[in-house]
């Protein structure tokens, strides 16, 4: 039995997981500040008080984790107090227990190659849209991590447009700097993204934004165009709160990467996760399990 804490975009998402089983789950609002921590660990005590004691804790963060420290590297600037911060030690200090620290999106993929949509898949790609682009690559079982844990996912800042906003990674045109939240924002101004929008749920809420709400798809469509190319999957996952659009998310996407993808390439199969808000968990509860068997 494992928790799992994943520090989302908006939300902490928090759960106990026995097996394929998710035996109780809770969420907290991110306030961006070091008392996400606190809150993260009441709940956990929460719900271990309805479940039982764990023997692992998994860790998700929405940025790049090194392979070796468990450490995170970057992300943003909502979470900008967990760069570096020890994770592995803070979990043991208080729960006692070992720990695996994972990216979010690699976590997802994991979790739905596991146990949810794309269950014994061992080549797919997982995109997740909605606050930023978040990414992952898995090539013959395999989650992609590379040197220092950046391998598949940051398909998020491939640049889809040279001419477009400088994005706050230090490339140029990249594609969460064009169709995201916090592109509609402000964070990155660009001739696409209109005033009084305020999230990318609220481009599917209705036509009142169709322009902007293409465009958005055709930058998700090229992302995912490029995650083919360089990774060949099976399966692509596409994934985030955006998601319960069903079709009108799905479908254009789909019908982009068909018309651009590399005409030798054997077009993958799409599928969306039935509940993408239980991804990361899902995929934190195999990492963890796994660990605590090769390290009890």
């Amino acid at each position: 039995m494992e928790l799992c804490i994943d520090f989302g975009g908006t939300e902490i998402k928090l759960a106990v997981i026995e097996g394929a089983s998710i035996l109780a789950s809770d969420r907290i609002s991110v306030t961006g500040t070091t008392a996400d921590l606190d809150a993260a660990v009441a709940a956990s005590r929460a719900l271990i008080e309805r479940t039982g004691a764990p023997t692992a804790v998994g860790i998700a963060v929405p940025g790049v984790v090194d392979p070796a420290s468990g450490r995170m590297l970057h992300a943003n600037d909502k979470y900008g107090f967990l760069n570096d911060f020890d994770l592995r030690g803070w979990a043991h200090r208080e729960f006692g227990l070992p720990s695996v620290i994972e990216n979010d999106a690699r976590a997802a993929l994991i979790g739905e190659t596991s146990t949810g949509s794309a269950s014994g898949e061992r080549d797919a790609v997982l995109i997740t849209l909605g606050t930023g682009i978040g990414t992952a690559a898995m090539i013959d079982g395999i989650p992609l991590r590379g040197v220092t844990g950046h391998a598949g996912i940051l398909g998020g800042h491939t640049t889809v447009d040279i001419h477009g906003p400088v994005c706050p990674c230090g490339n140029v045109g990249c594609g969460e700097a064009l169709a995201s939240s916090w592109a509609l924002q402000g964070s990155a101004p660009h001739p696409s993204t209109g005033s009084g929008i305020g999230t990318v749920k609220d481009l599917f809420a209705s036509d009142a934004h169709a322009e902007t709400r293409d465009a958005f798809l055709r930058v998700w469509g090229a992302t995912v165009v490029t995650l083919c190319h360089m990774y060949d999957p099976s399966v692509v996952i596409l994934s985030g709160g955006i998601l319960r659009a069903g079709d009108a998310v799905r479908t254009p996407i789909e019908t982009y990467v068909r018309e651009h993808l590399w005409p030798s390439m054997t077009a993958p199969r799409f599928v969306v996760p039935p509940e993408p808000e239980y991804s990361v968990a899902r995929g934190l509860s195999v990492l963890a399990h796994q660990n605590h068997q090769e390290n009890p």
